[in-house]
């Protein structure tokens, strides 16, 4: 079979592969639609396990169906979870699912940017879902991202009228504006530095979509007569974009860290900003548990959620490396799906 095999961003070779080997209680699914993400071309990150198959954003059709598989069978419709918890030990038992070792070395064989991929029995067992037929392969691919969002927005507690803050207008920051908006947010106002994305966060829920140069406070205080962010969010690992959130959340507030910054970044602030009358949160959501992925599989079939809106650009297998050059100049893509 054919993969998309990734040495560095800048080269990613189409290769051929052995098919995976289907085992007891695992599937083999044939991949019809694999999404580009910003994680993916985080070059710090991945090319420490280079060269590798990436791609979890994956939606496609049952070809085999090992031992002992009950619950689905051949030619269904399923997107899988690449990292399942175990759903026992003290983490997965307190909701801190992605916190579990047992999340932490479970994957796909190989990634999504291939023909086909094994689904290992414990995936098969609490990671895969049948795709509604009302959604397609394309759409059922914001699975991951969309549940991501989704348990984010949980641990912030968001609530209906609160007024967010988004910094960073990217597909993770655009679904968390769609969502927050979909939840009944107040005001929501977005950052960006690119034009293409600040135009998408407004088409997508934001009030406003201003540039960093701009000072979001006095915008703040604009929209809210007189107040600031009830909750915000970091969708970007800019250093700058870390330290702005401290001082754009009100009084009683939340600031969220939803994006992954370069291990180097540190962010500086005085205790005392936080504490006593400011009495300000400070979390971080990482990843999101199967239940996030069901979850947004089927929020996914109203169709006041555009997901399929966000797709900018629609590739084939041999394209990957062109996908991954949009990702990354991220001037004018949003959702890149590769279609294997």
């Amino acid at each position: 079979m054919r993969v998309a095999m990734y040495y560095n961003n800048s080269d990613i070779r189409i290769q051929e592969m052995s098919r995976p080997v289907c085992g007891p209680g695992e599937m083999i699914m044939r991949v019809e639609a694999s999404g580009i993400c910003g994680s993916d071309v985080m070059e710090w990150y991945r090319i420490k396990k280079a060269p590798l198959v990436l791609g979890h954003e994956v939606a496609g059709d049952v070809v085999e169906a090992g031992e002992g598989v009950e619950n689905f069978k051949i030619g269904d419709r399923i997107v899988a979870a690449h990292h399942v918890p175990c759903n026992t030990c003290s983490y997965c038992l307190t909701g801190h699912h992605t916190a579990c070792e047992t999340l932490r070395r479970t994957n796909f064989d190989p990634g999504g940017f291939a023909e086909y991929v094994r689904l290992p029995a414990i995936n098969v067992d609490r990671g895969v879902f049948v795709i509604p037929d009302d959604i397609s392969y394309e759409q059922a691919t914001f699975h991951e991202p969309l549940g991501c969002v989704l348990r984010a927005l949980r641990i912030a507690r968001l609530q209906p009228g609160q007024n967010v803050l988004v910094i960073g207008s990217g597909i993770a920051g655009l679904l968390m504006i769609h969502a927050a908006r979909k939840r009944g947010a107040g005001r929501i106002l977005a950052i960006d530095p690119v034009p293409f994305r600040l135009d998408m966060a407004k088409q997508f829920g934001a009030d406003e979509a201003i540039p960093p140069e701009e000072d979001p406070n006095a915008i703040l205080r604009r929209l809210t007569e007189g107040r600031l962010a009830d909750l915000v969010v970091v969708c970007t690992g800019a250093e700058m974009a870390q330290n702005r959130a401290l001082e754009s959340a009100e009084r009683g507030g939340k600031i969220l860290f939803f994006a992954l910054p370069d291990p180097e970044v540190q962010i500086s602030f005085s205790v005392t900003d936080v504490f006593g009358r400011n009495d300000r949160t400070l979390t971080t959501s990482y990843g999101a548990s199967p239940y996030d992925s069901w979850a947004a599989l089927e929020l996914m079939r109203s169709p006041s959620l555009r997901v399929k809106d966000m797709i900018t650009h629609r590739l084939p297998l041999s394209d990957t490396a062109k996908g991954f050059r949009l990702v990354e100049r991220a001037q004018d893509s949003m959702k890149v799906i590769i279609e294997p």
